[in-house]
């Protein structure tokens, strides 16, 4: 027998198939197609066989509708991306006092990857560059990295509804190229950051950056952060309602490597980068937003990936301290009726 819930997301795939909103992605997914500026990472040697034509677009709204243009079902490795989930796990695990005394919130200006703490503190300076989700990763309880490990799948799963598998080749080659983590994580053992469980930690580290997802489970991530950390298709709660603001202020802040001022001043909708292409970004209370595009900037960001949310912000009044009325209605061009009130 067909229940409710079946029956919503029947009606809610309709609604976005048919939706002007759908259309409005496919010719901005047409737009930025072309765009064929930027590198596939390589640094990370299974990274570099990613197809740079690959592009998906991917929205979900808080009240469960999910819009897809392009390759949402291509499957990608999450890597930085997965920062901020985890480190809402370690608020969870540990409140907010704790992890604050072992990892910071402040900007750093300096590259992801650099080796480099508080001088005042010996923190990392936030959970979105390597040395501060190394110290996040750390944080997530287990009794080995078996449970540790099993323990941040069921987040992720909790965030889009499914399942996920670790791309294993990722993982052997984030392991094998891995000596500036492994530099990094040692630093932090000096000071008392971590526990002396340096290679289960970082063997953690590496697998949450090889967790699979498509531009559809960022978008669902996102909006399960816009809609107060309950998922908005499938109900179940990802983050305790208190950590939220938590994770979304450090994504705003943080979450675009060294050019997340320029983000947060054009854009202004918290969002995280990956490596592998990805991009999710969140509009409380409204939507959130998953793209896929490998080809990268100078900085480590999907380049259509950014185009694709500065346009969206832009022109659907996204930032939040826009006061403007924005150029289009989001509500009238989601539901498909001229005149109906916005969020």
């Amino acid at each position: 027998m067909t229940n409710t819930g079946e029956l919503k997301a029947f009606a809610d795939s309709i609604t976005a198939a048919t939706s002007p909103f759908r259309n409005y992605l496919s010719d901005l997914h047409r737009q930025y197609l072309s765009l064929t500026d930027g590198a596939v990472a390589d640094y990370i040697p299974e990274l570099a066989l990613a197809d740079p034509s690959w592009f998906g677009i991917a929205v979900a709204t808080v009240d469960g509708q999910v819009f897809e243009v392009g390759d949402c079902d291509q499957p990608f490795t999450i890597q930085s991306i997965s920062k901020a989930f985890v480190y809402g796990l370690a608020l969870e695990d540990h409140g907010r006092d704790y992890v604050n005394s072992k990892v910071g919130v402040e900007p750093t200006g300096e590259a992801f990857n650099a080796i480099v703490l508080d001088e005042a503190t010996n923190r990392p300076y936030n959970p979105m560059v390597n040395a501060g989700a190394i110290a996040t990763a750390d944080l997530i309880k287990g009794k080995d990295g078996t449970e540790r490990l099993k323990r941040l799948l069921a987040m992720f799963h909790r965030y889009t509804g499914r399942s996920h598998d670790i791309d294993v080749p990722v993982f052997l080659s984030e392991k094998a190229t891995g000596n500036r983590n492994r530099a990094i994580a040692y630093l932090m053992l000096n000071f008392g950051m971590v526990s002396n469980r340096i290679d289960e930690t970082l063997d953690l580290y590496f697998q949450q950056c090889s967790i699979l997802v498509t531009a559809r489970d960022l978008s669902l991530m996102a909006a399960t952060l816009a809609n107060g950390g309950v998922n908005p298709v499938t109900g179940d709660r990802a983050l305790d309602q208190r950590y939220v603001q938590d994770v979304v202020s450090v994504m705003l802040t943080c979450g675009m490597y060294d050019s997340s001022g320029d983000w947060a001043y054009r854009v202004g909708m918290p969002a995280k980068s990956g490596v592998g292409g990805g991009i999710t970004a969140v509009s409380p209370g409204k939507l959130g937003i998953g793209t896929f595009s490998p080809p990268l900037d100078a900085k480590g960001n999907s380049l259509r990936g950014i185009r694709v949310c500065q346009t969206l912000s832009q022109e659907f009044g996204l930032h939040p301290f826009n006061v403007a009325a924005p150029p289009r209605d989001l509500a009238a061009w989601i539901n498909g009726s001229e005149g109906t009130d916005s969020w």
